[in-house]
Parts: structure tokens; sequence; C-alpha cells
């Protein structure tokens, strides 16, 4: 992969250069920002998917885990707001519950709010390995974007954001 300061650009820039030779009808500019996302989304992967990995977690492991210790005290949630959270079903839900209380990360807990309903509690081992896991996280995040001022990150998380919200919206 050639450095970004280089004369030629990097990856996208030649992808972007081969398409309008081959195509030079066709308007290829969203790829400037669109494939250099995708190509980030993947280093992103394999740096979360390493964070988590050195602190026992799988990826959908450290989701439930944090959305309980994002939480607060006393660190539970329902299961349905588990789903809601981590745009998991049901289903897929009570099956992560159910491995992370075999791993004695989490446990369910009556509601006291309702007979009938159930909290899941993130237990002391899962705190610290989410807590590890997302220390370890955000240095690989923090040397992703070592490159930027805190004003240039700052739009550059501006300018996602609305590039976001209408896809998020449905």
């Amino acid at each position: 992969m050639q450095a970004a300061n280089s004369a030629h650009g990097d990856e996208v820039d030649r992808i972007v250069r081969a398409w309008g030779q081959e195509l030079p009808e066709l308007d290829v500019a969203p790829m400037q920002v669109l494939s250099r996302v995708t190509r980030l989304a993947r280093h992103l992967e394999r740096a979360r998917a390493e964070a988590f990995s050195a602190h026992g977690l799988e990826g959908w492991e450290f989701d439930v885990l944090s959305a309980l210790r994002r939480a607060g005290e006393p660190y539970e949630l329902s299961p349905g707001a588990l789903v809601q959270q981590t745009l998991s079903t049901s289903g897929t839900t009570t099956n992560r519950i159910d491995r992370l209380t075999a791993r004695g990360l989490v446990e369910r807990r009556p509601d006291p709010n309702d007979r009938r309903g159930v909290k899941v509690h993130l237990l002391p081992p899962g705190a610290a390995a989410v807590d590890g896991a997302l220390h370890t996280l955000m240095s690989h995040e923090q040397q992703m974007l070592s490159g930027f001022g805190d004003a240039e990150r700052d739009a550059l998380a501006d300018s996602l954001r609305r590039l976001l919200l209408p896809l998020d919206t449905h």
C-alpha cells in the first residue's frame, strides 16, 4: 500500500484513476470518500478484534457487556433493552445472555419492579473484561487518529455524523 502523502496518492486514488480511464462517463467521485470509509472500517474491525481477543472477548460479548457497563450502577438492563442497544433479535440476545452467564460474566436477577421481569446484571469479571478491552481499543483508535488535531478530528466526526444520520433513521 502506498503512503498517503506519496505523489501518487493512496490505493483509493489509484482505483478512482483506473475507473476514470475505463469508464470516463461515470462519476466515481463518491469512491473518494466511501471507499476510504470501507477501508477504514476494515482496519477498525481488525483493531477491535485484537482488543477484544486480548481480554478474552468476542465482538458480540463486548457489545453486550459494554451496554451493561454504560448503563451505570447497578450495571443492569432488561433483555429488551439489550436487544435495542445491541441491534440483535430477542432469540439472539437470550442465547448471548445464556453464554455470558455460563462464563460468569453476567447473571440474571429478578426485576424488582416487575415480578415477571428479569434484569441482566454485569458481574465483576465481566466489568473487568469490558473495561480492559475498552482501554486497549481506545489506545488503538487514538493511534489511528494520531495524525489529526482536535479541530480536525471534530470536523471529521461532524462530517461523518451528517453522513450517517439519514441512514441510521431507516
